[in-house]
Order: structure tokens, then C-alpha cells, then sequence
């Protein structure tokens, strides 16, 4: 089993830095990623991520959470943006660095995950001394993926984090695609592929998050006829340009960012989700019961249609 957190809002005091969150095998490796980070940013923070030690998770990683602020004159010598950036180090050290994982990166936001169930995993990462605005939980049974802690969800990059139920079928021909871009996929789960399709999609194309779930669950051409001409034309821009990013197969996914969180089922519903509403809080979950452990009267609960992002 696998299984993690995603919180926003839990870092007020660092939120003009980058948060790395690390999985380090060993002492060297740690040591090793620490040397490549101090030439690429200043360090503000260097830290163990506390943890509360339980029977019901074990052989954990070395845990390390830095607070960092890239260089200018790296930005400037290497003319990248600091969010580009942080990508690259990001991608760098996941591909190049053995023993070392990034697996969260964003601002005064955070992931949390390892192999056990969630409500455990929330008691080692004492999870209950944080607060944030918006969080996202996942358990994961893998079924042809190893369960590892690097493989447990919520997948992170920058202050985009996805959880996902369900399999991509087309996971090789969206690797390949965003291979093409610069990412890497090193995490040994489809999952990791959705995150990173969405940053491209989102951050460096420019497009909504309406638009990207027009191109990851995009409507069938029949459906896309019978919209007006206006729509009809931005959905088949939108197909035609971004063919490689079309997911297929059952999923339903909640990306959370910097401000929000968004759902999305696949465009035939092949995975279940509901959404339910009680005052200013919402709740989105793979099933009813779920969300009703949490808060059993609500204003408003509705399933959305497939492709229709939330």
C-alpha cells in the first residue's frame, strides 16, 4: 500500500521559497544532492522532516525538507525563469543523482508520502501540527507498479500536486511526449506523467485549466460537432495541437494548486467521483461515503459528467 498528503498554506514563514521535499537512500547521497543544491540556490533551511516513529511504517528513507531560493546569477547566466528553473534541478537530480529523489518543490506548499495506509502515514508525518487551506489525500493499492515511497501519491512539481484513481492506458505514448520536453518520468507509476503533462500544458503553454482538461479528457469529435462555431473550433485547436497529451483509459484525478484545487474524470466516467459542498468548504472524493465520514450533512453533493473538470 502507498499513500500521502498534499498541503497549501503550511509553510507562512518560508512562502517566498521553494520547499524541497527529499527521499534520500543513504547519508552520502544526501550529502552529495546538498553540495549540487548549494552551487544552484541559497539555502535558508536545512532540515529534518519530523516524523513520529509507529510500528506500522518502517525502512524509511532519510527525510530531508530544504527552503531555497534559486541564484540570480544562474537565472541570468542561464536566462531561465526561477519556475523553469526549479524544474530542471528538479529533473536533473531525479534522473541524475542515484539515491535521490525530489518529490515536492513548490511554495508554502508541501507532500507527504510513504508506503502504508494514509491514516498512519498522517500520524508519522504529524500531520496534525500543520495547517493549510487546501489539502489532498490518497490511499493506492498498486496493481502493476511497484509500491515503493517514491511511488506513493500525491505526485508534485512546483506548486502543482496530482492524485489519481484509475490506470492510463496510453502512459508509454504520453512518457514518450513529454519526454520530448525536457521531463523525465523516474518514479516507476503513470501517475508522475499526468503531473508533468500539466505543467507543460498549463505553465509553459499558457493554456487554462479549462483548456487542459479540453486536451488530457478531450470530447469526442462527434461531441465536438455539435458545439457552436466558436467552441467548436477552439476544441479542435486544441485536439489537433495537443494529440500526444489525450489520456486514455478509467481515471479520475484532483490537482491541487497554488490558490485552488481542480477535478477531472476521464471523458467516459470510467472512474467514480463525487463532489459535495457544505457552507465554504468543498469535498471532492472517489466515493460518496468518503466524503460523509467527514461531514455527514451537506448542502449539495453531485457526481460531474466525464470530461467535465471541476
Amino acid at each position: 500500500l502507498g499513500g500521502g498528503f498534499a498541503g497549501y498554506g503550511i509553510y507562512p514563514e518560508y512562502k517566498d521559497f521553494y520547499a524541497f521535499h527529499m527521499f534520500f537512500d543513504s547519508r552520502a547521497a544526501r550529502k552529495g544532492c546538498e553540495a549540487f543544491l548549494k552551487e544552484r540556490f541559497e539555502i535558508v533551511q536545512s532540515e529534518i522532516i519530523p516524523t513520529r516513529k509507529t510500528p506500522l511504517i518502517t525502512d524509511e528513507p532519510i527525510i530531508w525538507r530544504y527552503f531555497v531560493a534559486p541564484l540570480k546569477s544562474l537565472l541570468t547566466s542561464m536566462q531561465l525563469d526561477e519556475k523553469e528553473y526549479v524544474v530542471r534541478t528538479v529533473m536533473k537530480i531525479n534522473t541524475e543523482m542515484p539515491g535521490a529523489y525530489v518529490f515536492s518543490s513548490g511554495k508554502n506548499m508541501g507532500t507527504f508520502k510513504a508506503v502504508g495506509y494514509p491514516e498512519d502515514i498522517g500520524i508519522f508525518y504529524k500531520l496534525d501540527e500543520y495547517e493549510g487551506y487546501s489539502w489532498t489525500a490518497h490511499g493506492r493499492y498498486p496493481t502493476n507498479t511497484p509500491g515503493w515511497w517514491g511511488g506513493a501519491h500525491p505526485f508534485a512539481l512546483l506548486d502543482s500536486s496530482v492524485v489519481h484513481n484509475g490506470e492510463i492506458s496510453s502512459y508509454d505514448a504520453n512518457r514518450r511526449c513529454i519526454e520530448m520536453f525536457g521531463y523525465k518520468c523516474t518514479l516507476l507509476t503513470d501517475t508522475e506523467v499526468i503531473t508533468y503533462m500539466i505543467d507543460y500544458l498549463v505553465r509553459r503553454q499558457g493554456l487554462t485549466l479549462e483548456e487542459m482538461a479540453s486536451v488530457i479528457a478531450a470530447p469526442f469529435w462527434s461531441t465536438i460537432e455539435r458545439k457552436d462555431p466558436e467552441t467548436r473550433a477552439r476544441l479542435k485547436y486544441l485536439r489537433n495541437a495537443f494529440s500526444s497529451f489525450l489520456i486514455t483509459g478509467p481515471f479520475s484525478i484532483l490537482l491541487g494548486f497554488k490558490g485552488g484545487i481542480m477535478a477531472l474524470n476521464d471523458r467516459l466516467k470510467l472512474r467514480s467521483m463525487v463532489v459535495g459542498e457544505k457552507d465554504d468548504m468543498v469535498y471532492i472524493a472517489s466515493e460518496e461515503s468518503a466524503i460523509r465520514i467527514i461531514q455527514p450533512s451537506l448542502d449539495k453533493i453531485w457526481a460531474p459528467a466525464g470530461g467535465e473538470p471541476v
